[in-house]
């Protein structure tokens, strides 16, 4: 029982999760705002660049407690694909 009650930065949360158990449910949903916001700059400028200009690169993810980094497509040459905008907007 006195187990369950342990604080989130407790040894016993940091050997079971490692550096997770430093990340709250706000960190989280943070982070997830964050890449949003940068996606959605990142839409915004590459529908309106100059058509001439070289396409931008894609924002890199905020790096998350036990996750490997997320690598964007290799290479964008216009605006965003239907599934990016359906994996935006949903």
């Amino acid at each position: 029982m006195l187990v369950q009650h342990l604080p989130q930065d407790s040894e016993l949360a940091r050997s079971l999760h490692g550096e997770a158990a430093d990340w709250s449910v706000t960190d989280y949903l943070l982070a997830a705002v964050i890449d949003q916001l940068a996606e959605s700059n990142w839409m915004f400028a590459t529908v309106n660049r100059d058509e001439d200009s070289d396409p931008l690169d894609f924002p890199e993810p905020v790096p998350r407690p036990g996750s490997k980094p997320e690598t964007g497509p290799e290479e964008r040459t216009g605006a965003p694909t239907v599934e990016e905008l359906t994996r935006f907007f949903s």
